[in-house]
């Protein structure tokens, strides 16, 4: 497994090539079938999911809007229509990550702005409240975001909704139930 490590210059070190390697260039790597992690120098943190996240990102960029990406299909192919599910939750929790941990790098900053006394504790209180309201408003748009995308992707696919095969689970019972009833015994 290549390992590439992200500086807070944020730039990107391919540790096997011993040399910086671009978003593009780790793109390729990704796309001919290179296993890589990345790893936040500063902590040791494994951010390999954000990186690859903001790579899909950026590929989907010139992607037709109503096409559903050919490695999402493979992958629900092989792992099921449970994958959808799977995918939207680990979606939506890396989001929600992220704006948990903005909340926090926005609370060490308010507490070092005081501590220097650039901003009163008044203040402090007042842009603390904002952040976080930003980061509810945030966290609300993920979820409906990601529930809106999942609809739109089991929909494309022709896949049953949860409560569509709940309906017809139903539905078998009672006529499973009818049939017993007209067997003689």
């Amino acid at each position: 497994m290549r390992k590439i490590k992200k500086y807070a210059n944020r730039k990107l070190y391919d540790t096997t090539d011993k040399r910086y390697i671009s978003l593009k260039r780790l793109a390729e790597l990704i796309k001919d079938g290179e296993e890589v992690q990345i790893i936040d120098n500063t902590n040791g943190e494994d951010i390999t999911s954000s990186i690859v996240s903001q790579l899909l990102a950026r590929d989907r960029k010139d992607a037709k809007e109503d096409e559903v990406p050919p490695g999402l299909l493979f992958d629900l192919l092989r792992k099921g229509g449970g994958a959808v599910s799977d995918y939207a939750q680990k979606y939506a929790s890396f989001w929600k990550s992220a704006v948990h941990l903005a909340e926090d790098e926005g609370d060490k900053l308010i507490k070092r702005l005081v501590k220097n006394r650039e901003l009163t504790a008044a203040e402090a209180g007042k842009l603390k409240k904002e952040i976080v309201g930003y980061a509810g408003n945030m966290k609300d748009w993920i979820s409906e975001t990601v529930d809106r995308r999942v609809k739109d992707v089991m929909g494309k696919m022709n896949l049953a909704t949860k409560e569509q095969v709940a309906e017809l689970t139903k539905k078998v019972e009672a006529l499973a139930k009818k049939i017993e009833k007209l067997q003689p015994k």
